[in-house]
């Protein structure tokens, strides 16, 4: 009967989970992978410092990774390359996390994809497959409703002094008031994405206060606006939601869905649970 290693990742995190027949799922957690910005070198360095590995009591028979910038076959050898070396394990099967999304949520139902975490990116699945995808532009130029979208409107509303006392005074107790510190911390950090995403937490923190909702609204529909409606598929299939910001934000998804006349199908937090369920009917 075969074993599996799986792993969810996105730019912020990796879920880990070894799955045997006859024995309880082991779940671990390390920093995100992201081939486009991460060498192979780097994500090798990542792995072992934080998932040390016994390959003499832990040999999955495949890996089966799941991967933000994993979707073209040049960043999927990088980061196969670095799972082979640090595993041990020849079978290595690297995917896009919005596949891990589509089997964790869909099934094999169709519907329209949605990722919204420290990035973005949506695809249409067929119910096999993600047979259509619109480009991701990533957090330069792109990532509508991700965390990284919202963290730099905050710190646009921050630095230009467009909030009121009380959100003024969140940030600064938050993320202290030193313009410059910060913005040559964004400047300089390996991960910028995930430190533009670090300040969306707060709009969690300050549900309610009107600029904060304005925020969360106009960035998550900027996503709907910008992407979603322009999938034709998505006027008849259900919408399914995965990762950090779609779950905290649930709530105004399910009223832009409303607005737009769209069918909401699940909002997750993660894939993983989805996934260790599909891959369980294998063993």
């Amino acid at each position: 009967m075969a074993s599996y290693l799986i792993a969810e990742s996105g730019s912020t995190k990796t879920d880990w989970c070894l799955l045997r027949p006859r024995t309880k799922p082991v779940y671990f957690k390390t920093q995100g992978i992201n081939p486009f910005l991460q060498s192979r070198e780097d994500i090798a360095a990542m792995l072992q410092a934080e998932l040390p590995w016994d390959a003499k009591k832990h040999v999955p028979d495949s890996i089966a990774y799941y991967g933000a910038g994993a979707s073209s076959a040049e960043k999927q050898s990088i980061v196969a390359a670095a799972l082979k070396a640090h595993f041990g394990v020849a079978k290595v099967k690297v995917h896009s996390d919005l596949l891990a999304a589509a089997q964790a949520l869909c099934g094999d139902k169709k519907g329209i994809v949605c990722i919204l975490g420290t990035g973005s990116s949506s695809g249409y699945y067929n119910g096999k497959k993600i047979s259509e995808q619109k480009p991701s532009l990533g957090y330069l130029a792109g990532d509508e409703g991700s965390g990284n979208y919202m963290g730099r409107r905050i710190l646009q509303y921050y630095a230009y002094g467009t909030f009121d006392a009380e959100l003024k005074t969140g940030f600064e107790m938050r993320y202290g008031n030193d313009i410059n510190a910060i913005i040559s911390k964004l400047y300089s950090d390996p991960f910028p994405n995930r430190y533009l995403a670090s300040f969306a937490p707060m709009l969690v923190d300050m549900r309610g206060h009107y600029m904060a909702e304005n925020i969360i609204e106009d960035c998550i529909n900027d996503f709907f606006h910008n992407i979603i409606l322009k999938y034709r598929q998505s006027w008849n299939l259900p919408l399914f939601f995965t990762g950090s910001i779609a779950h905290a934000f649930r709530d105004v998804i399910a009223n832009l869905c409303n607005q737009y006349e769209l069918e909401l199908g699940k909002v997750e937090k993660s894939p993983m649970e989805g996934l260790v369920a599909f891959y369980k009917k294998q063993l």
